[in-house]
C-alpha cells in the first residue's frame, strides 16, 4: 500500500514557556527542547531501576525515516532547498523574546497561529511539498487548532486541509487546564489576572481563538472547547463545514501525574491524579479524534514527548498504512442498579517493547460500561457510534514488519470489572481488589498483501500454547461490508461473558488503509 504522506515536511509547535526566564531560556535552543532525550524508566527486573536510551522523536525520525533537520535558522534562503522528508520548529516565542535587541513583544495566541501559517507557506514553497504534518506539545496544540479552525478558513477562507495533512498532540489542554481543588476559584483567579498570559487555558478565551466567528457575548450554554463544530454552533463534526477531520488528529494522553515534578509538585497537586500532572485525561483529548493512553506524565524524563510509546503511535500515525479500531458493541449489561461495570485494555503491536495504549483503573482511566459521564457518552458518539462502546485505535505499518514476522499482529486484552456501589459509598463485602470478572486477550493478525486487507482473530483462552506460536491458518473472517473502504468483522466474545454483556456482545474490528 501507498503512504503518500510519507514525505511531508513535520512542523513542531513547543508548548506553554510561562514568563519571561521561561521564554528567554527557550529561545536559546535551536530546537525549542524537542531535541531532549531521556535515560530513564521507573523500574526494571528485580525492581532495580535499568538505563534506557531514548534519543528524543527529533532525533528518532531523522534516523529511522531519514528526515533532515532544518536548522539553517527561521527563513533559510540558500539556493539548495531542503527536501520535503524535512523537520522545522515553529520559533513563535522569538519574537517575545529580548535577547535579539529589538523590543520584545507579549505572547498573543492567535498571532503565533498566523505566524505558524507564514512558516507552512514558507515550508511548502521551499520543499515543494503540498502539506505539512503538525506535531505539538501541550499548549502548542492549542496553536494548531486555532489555525485549523479559525485562522485558515477565516482568514485565507480556504480548507484547512490544503495545508495540513495530520496533527498529532501530545498532552494538549484541549480543554483547558483545571483543577481538582479550589471549586474553580484557581481557573477564576488565573483568568482574572492573567499572569504571563495564562487565560488562554480557561474557557472565555479558548472560545475566542477556537471559533471561527466568536459571540462577543462569550461561548453559548453547552459550548466545550474539545468539541471541534462548524461556524454556526450546530455541533455538526468538522467534516460537515469544511474543517479539519477529526481521524486526521491524535491525541497522546498521559495518565501519571505523580512524575510531573514542576513546582515541586504543586501542580500535579493542584489538578488530581487523574491527569498528567498538569492537564486533566478528559481534556487531553479531542472528542472524535484519534488517541492513546500511555503512563507517562505531562513532561520531563518521564513525560510524554520522551516516551517510545508516544514515538511509536507518532510514527506509525504519520507514516503507517494500515488502521485498525476494534469497538465493544450490542452490549445488554445486568439490571443491577448498585453495581457499575468498568472496561480495562491495553493494546501492543508484535515486536515492539511498549504498550501503544492503556487504559486501566489504576491510572484512573477504565472504560465506564455504565453510567458513563456526559463527556465518555459525546466521545462514543463521535467515534463508534451506534451505541457501540470504542476500545482502541490503532496504526499499522506493513513496512516495518520484519520478513520473516508473518502477518502484521496487535493484541487487545480485556478485561471486565464490577464495582457495588450503595448510596454513593463502595461495599467491599464481597469484592476482590484489581481481579477481573473476565479477562482474555484478543489476538488479531493483518494481510496487508492484498487489494484489501484481510484479518484472523483468536482469543488466547482458545489458543493452546504460547501466542509466539499462534500461526493464523486458513481462510481469514470474513469481510462484512465488501463495498465499503475499510473491512470489517464481527468477534464473537467467549461464552463466558454471556451473563455480564449479554449474548450479543461482541468485538467489531475493522481494518482499513491509511495514508
Amino acid at each position: 500500500m501507498s503512504t503518500p504522506s510519507a514525505g511531508l515536511p513535520i512542523i513542531y509547535v513547543r508548548g506553554y514557556a510561562g514568563g519571561t526566564p521561561g521564554i528567554e531560556k527557550a529561545v536559546t535552543d535551536p530546537f525549542y527542547g524537542f531535541n531532549q532525550g531521556s535515560t530513564h524508566v521507573r523500574v526494571g527486573r528485580q525492581d532495580n531501576p535499568v538505563l534506557y536510551q531514548f534519543e528524543s522523536p527529533l532525533l528518532r525520525l531523522h534516523l529511522d525515516e531519514g528526515y533532515h533537520i532544518v536548522v539553517e535558522g527561521p527563513r533559510p534562503e540558500k539556493t539548495e532547498a531542503p527536501p520535503p522528508e524535512s523537520i522545522w520548529i515553529h520559533r513563535f516565542y522569538d519574537v517575545c523574546s529580548g535577547t535579539w535587541g529589538g523590543q520584545a513583544q507579549a505572547f498573543d495566541l492567535e498571532s503565533a497561529a498566523r505566524d505558524l501559517l507564514e512558516l507552512i507557506d514558507h515550508v511548502r514553497e521551499r520543499t515543494g511539498a503540498r502539506r505539512v504534518n503538525l506535531v505539538a506539545h501541550s499548549m502548542g496544540g492549542l496553536i494548531c487548532r486555532c489555525l485549523l479552525q479559525k485562522i485558515i478558513p477565516v482568514e485565507r477562507g480556504e480548507r484547512a486541509t490544503e495545508y495540513v495533512s495530520k496533527l498529532f498532540t501530545y498532552g494538549t489542554p484541549h480543554g483547558g487546564i483545571t483543577f481538582a481543588v479550589g471549586f474553580g476559584v484557581p481557573e477564576a483567579l488565573r483568568d482574572l489576572f492573567n499572569i504571563n498570559g495564562s487565560d488562554i487555558f480557561g474557557p472565555e478565551r479558548m472560545y475566542q481563538y477556537l471559533t471561527p466567528h466568536p459571540d462577543p457575548d462569550g461561548p453559548p450554554d453547552g459550548w466545550r472547547a474539545v468539541d471541534i463544530t462548524d461556524d454556526d454552533g450546530s455541533g455538526e463534526p468538522a467534516e460537515a463545514a469544511g474543517r479539519f477531520p477529526l481521524d486526521r488528529v491524535f491525541c497522546m494522553i498521559g495518565t501519571n501525574s505523580r512524575d510531573y515534578d514542576v513546582g515541586h509538585g504543586i501542580s500535579a497537586e493542584a489538578v488530581g491524579p487523574r491527569s498528567d500532572g498538569l492537564v486533566q485525561i478528559e481534556n487531553a483529548q479531542v472528542t472524535g479524534a484519534n488517541r492513546a493512553f500511555a503512563y507517562r506524565s505531562h513532561s520531563g524524563c518521564y513525560g510524554l514527548v520522551n516516551s517510545e510509546e508516544g514515538y511509536q503511535n507518532l510514527r506509525r500515525f504519520l507514516f503507517g498504512d494500515l488502521k485498525a479500531a476494534t469497538d465493544l458493541v450490542g452490549v445488554r449489561l445486568p439490571a443491577e442498579e448498585e453495581v457499575t461495570w468498568q472496561a480495562e485494555v491495553r493494546l501492543t503491536v508484535r515486536g515492539l517493547p511498549v504498550l501503544m495504549h492503556e487504559r486501566v483503573a489504576p491510572h484512573w482511566c477504565p472504560i465506564q460500561l455504565s453510567d458513563p459521564t456526559e463527556a465518555s457518552r459525546r466521545a462514543r458518539a463521535a467515534t463508534a457510534g451506534d451505541g457501540a462502546v470504542p476500545l482502541a485505535t490503532t496504526f499499522l505499518s506493513s513496512r516495518l514488519r520484519r520478513r520473516d514476522a508473518g502477518p502484521l499482529r496487535f493484541v487487545l486484552d480485556l478485561n471486565l470489572l464490577s464495582l457495588r456501589q450503595t448510596h454513593g459509598l463502595f461495599g467491599f463485602g464481597d469484592h476482590l481488589e484489581q481481579t477481573a470478572d473476565f479477562a482474555d486477550t484478543l489476538i488479531v493478525d493483518v494481510d496487508a498483501g492484498g487489494p484489501r486487507p484481510a484479518a484472523w482473530a483468536h482469543w488466547n483462552s482458545e489458543v493452546p500454547g504460547a501466542i509466539r506460536d499462534l500461526h493464523p491458518t486458513g481462510d481469514p473472517l470474513p469481510d462484512e461490508d465488501p463495498q465499503a473502504a475499510s473491512w470489517l468483522a464481527h468477534i464473537p466474545l467467549p461464552a463466558t461473558t454471556r451473563p455480564i454483556l449479554g449474548p450479543d456482545a461482541r468485538i467489531r474490528l475493522s481494518v482499513g488503509p491509511w495514508n
